[in-house]
């Protein structure tokens, strides 16, 4: 245990000692969280818009205001004349532009219909559509304010209610991913290279020859980064309830075991990785080609995987991410124990010991 440990210490020593290693490990998880976790978001914030008010009545700026005080939509302008609305999309700033006809309120209250037209710039069908339905929601808002207290027949009332994440936040989608995407990709790259290091530096025939289990050596180099990545954790989770308010809904002690077997898992994939490669350039290219585009595509936080062809579903029940980001929405969203999670948290754990044991097997105690 004395030589185990005097080994844990050297790793600790290396990390340390490196400040590209301790960038890596630190600055990288850092600024990977709070730059996807406002960049990655499905909502759309700030969208300029114009407004072309013929009627100027009280019904209209009622409703402009409502959409002024909207995060969604700022008001770039206010036209006089819906000529100028094509000139208006021509600057490329314009996303959506509103036309009020004459007389608006008068029809709204003699007639109790009035009409208004949205125009949107569908050269992205996907934002128009989305700023369309947030304008559409604003007017419909509105509709139901005035008409309260109104008795209309056949009047059909819809409720709708977001369980979880009522304002419809996308950092409570994209966290969890990015936090499965950090953990794997700092975890496997950073032990990818540990065992090739001890290969380019001549140092492994030390190890070898030494009156200590070899297989003690793999444990050794991947003690440090475990007890490392777990202070990753607690930084990216700081960072995601303080500054992108991620709400941490269930059992911390829960949260910390799950990212564990992550961790394991992904240490284990990058010691594989380590034996089967040569060069610390080839092992740092394999980790990051090999883990990153699995784990953007499916784990379920960027594209949905009901939508994928089945081939490609059964392709991403390998990936650990997609098992990880199952359990940190459960957990963190939704604040479910591990009644829920337990077949999620046994497949991760499978898939740790699984390749545990393969980069145990595959390691060589001889060079040649």
């Amino acid at each position: 245990m004395k030589q185990f440990l005097a080994f844990v210490k050297k790793e600790f020593y290396h990390v340390f000692r490196d400040p590209k290693t301790l960038l890596l490990l630190f600055g990288m998880p850092i600024a990977q969280i709070i730059l996807f976790g406002f960049a990655l978001t499905n909502e759309i914030k700030n969208s300029k818009i114009v407004v072309c008010d013929y009627a100027h009545d009280r019904a209209t700026r009622q409703i402009i205001d409502k959409i002024e005080a909207s995060p969604n939509f700022k008001v770039q302008e206010k036209l006089w004349n819906h000529s100028q609305i094509e000139a208006a999309f021509k600057t490329g700033d314009i996303k959506l532009a509103i036309v009020f006809p004459a007389n608006f309120n008068e029809d709204l209250h003699h007639f109790n219909t009035a009409q208004l037209q949205i125009i949107a710039d569908a050269s992205d069908p996907n934002t128009a559509n989305t700023l369309t339905n947030y304008a559409a929601s604003i007017i419909m808002d509105y509709q139901k304010e005035s008409t309260k207290n109104m008795q209309i027949p056949m009047q059909v009332n819809t409720q709708v209610r977001m369980l979880y994440n009522p304002e419809l936040k996308g950092v409570y989608n994209f966290v969890p991913g990015v936090m499965a995407l950090v953990l794997l990709l700092v975890c496997v790259l950073m032990t990818s290279v540990s065992i090739v290091r001890e290969k380019e530096l001549g140092t492994m025939e030390v190890l070898l020859v030494s009156p200590f289990n070899p297989m003690l050596v793999i444990v050794s180099k991947a003690v440090p980064y475990f007890f490392l990545s777990l202070i990753n954790l607690t930084i990216i989770l700081i960072l995601s309830s303080t500054i992108m308010g991620m709400p941490i809904n269930g059992s911390i002690f829960l949260l910390y075991f799950a990212s564990s077997i992550l961790i394991l898992t992904a240490l284990a994939l990058g010691l594989l990785i380590s034996n089967s490669t040569d060069s610390q350039q080839a092992a740092m290219l394999i980790s990051l080609m090999g883990m990153l585009m699995p784990t953007l595509l499916f784990t379920g936080f960027l594209f949905p995987l009901e939508n994928m062809p089945m081939a490609l579903q059964i392709v991403a029940n390998a990936i650990p991410s997609k098992w990880y980001y199952i359990i940190i929405k459960s957990v963190m969203i939704k604040g479910l124990g591990i009644a829920s999670i337990w077949k999620e948290l046994l497949i991760l754990s499978g898939m740790a010991i699984l390749l545990l044991a393969i980069s145990m097997k595959k390691f060589k105690t001889r060079l040649a």
